[in-house]
């Protein structure tokens, strides 16, 4: 009887995460702009007007659940793919048994979950059963679908952008597991409010992290003399292996915390630099969020004084995506020393700010007639291209032509620096006016 009792409560052997699995978008967190009262998707499923979709966002954001809960509401037969253990051959036992299930009535919402890993085969094998109403796809990413999926299935299906989830909505999800029959309900457990605050921040938006720290910190609680199972700080902290429990990825001290790393980088301090990258990477930043910083930097405070600074930071980009942490962390430190050692010009940002400044203030300006397009011979009879010199027909590969609107006619946005290799395209941009203004037609 025993052993029976046991396979009858396996439920309760299932990981947290997959217990508190929600069936209905009333117990589903987060995603309000999507599913919220009168919002867009909910209305498509209050409606049964699903069509193919993609889902795309950061892991444990709710991607599968909901595809689950839409095929349960649309009373659609939901399969399962995968791009790892499947291929061709599956994907069309797959069609075949969908295009049965049609005839008779029933719909078939087939989840692809990491749809960005299938290759263009697989997405190819997709497209004429999605067309025909065979299936309804829902693919899962956490890749920008543009770059990553066909452009013809792409263009069948609707995009829609889950967020990650907010604190607050973590918050909520660990009290109901504190709360839930599904979760530790029947169970008599003490742990701060405080704590509680760590772990959803420590989430950094994925619920299913949230959830499995919860669950590690319970099974590594102490049990008091009242049988109330306490967990404390000491076992919360070894459970999410950070030192620091401060780190609020959206509050005052995100803030700092860059702030501090791009302006050491800045004033060429590549110890500072270091510690602060490092700082926040112990906090449980995303390595991402980071070099999307550095990208951002290599331009804005670098830019033509070393344009190398650009590939660099895109590559640890790349390689932190690739690896993820804690191997990137050494590709981080190489772009962040990198930049911080590097000649620094704003120039770039400096002429891209002027020159916005100019195109909101000032009216629209057309284009010059003398490089304007003439495809059709109407507009060679009202003078478009007139004029027009081809730079490459000239001994000097230059012209004296006018490209700015008149009203700009010797406006610089552009001020080149003397700093590293931005000095040499200073003294060839003097060289280049020098030239236009003594060949002026």
């Amino acid at each position: 009887m025993e052993q029976l009792s046991l396979f009858d409560n396996r439920e309760k052997l299932a990981p947290l995460a997959s217990r508190l699995r929600p069936d209905n978008l009333r117990e589903y967190v987060g995603q309000k702009h999507l599913i919220g009262e009168g919002k867009i998707l909910r209305r498509l499923i209050e409606k049964d007007q699903i069509s193919s979709m993609i889902f795309w966002g950061p892991p444990g954001v709710g991607k599968t659940t909901l595809a689950r809960i839409i095929a349960q509401q649309t009373r659609a037969e939901f399969v399962e793919y995968s791009a790892v253990s499947s291929g061709i051959k599956e994907i069309k036992e797959v069609m075949v048994q969908a295009e049965q299930n049609r005839k008779m009535g029933i719909r078939t919402l087939l989840f692809a979950d990491e749809i960005h890993r299938f290759n263009k085969a697989q997405q190819d094998a997709f497209l004429p059963f999605v067309e025909k109403g065979s299936i309804i796809l829902v693919g899962a990413t956490t890749e920008n679908p543009s770059f990553e999926l066909n452009s013809a299935l792409l263009s069948r299906c609707k995009v829609f952008i889950l967020k990650a989830l907010q604190e607050a909505d973590i918050k909520e999800l660990l009290v109901y597991a504190l709360k839930s029959p599904k979760g530790f309900g029947d169970m008599k457990i003490s742990i701060k409010d405080a704590h509680l605050s760590a772990i959803a921040r420590f989430a950094n938006g994925d619920a299913r992290t949230a959830l499995n720290t919860l669950e590690m910190a319970v099974s590594n609680g102490r049990m008091d003399e009242s049988a109330v199972l306490c967990v404390d700080g000491e076992v919360l902290e070894q459970c999410m292996n950070r030192r620091s429990l401060l780190y609020d990825k959206n509050g005052e001290e995100h803030y700092n915390l860059i702030s501090a790393l791009h302006k050491s980088m800045r004033n060429s301090d590549p110890d500072a630099a270091v510690y602060w990258m490092c700082r926040m990477l112990d906090g449980g930043e995303n390595p991402l969020y980071i070099a999307r910083r550095l990208v951002r930097f290599a331009s804005e405070d670098v830019g033509m004084a070393d344009s190398n600074a650009l590939q660099v930071t895109v590559a640890a980009y790349q390689a932190c995506h690739f690896l993820g942490m804690p191997e990137c962390d050494v590709h981080l430190t190489h772009a962040v020393v990198y930049l911080a050692m590097a000649p620094k010009s704003n120039a770039l940002y400096q002429a891209c700010e002027a020159c916005k400044k100019d195109v909101r203030e000032l009216p629209a300006q057309a284009v010059p007639l003398q490089i304007c397009n003439a495809p059709t011979s109407l507009m060679k009879e009202l003078n478009y291209g007139k004029g027009y010199i081809y730079a490459h027909d000239t001994e000097e590969k230059l012209s004296s032509m006018q490209c700015l609107p008149d009203a700009l006619t010797g406006r610089r946005y552009y001020q080149p620096t003397e700093q590293g290799q931005e000095k040499q395209v200073r003294d060839r941009l003097e060289e280049i006016l020098q030239w236009k203004n003594e060949n002026k037609s």
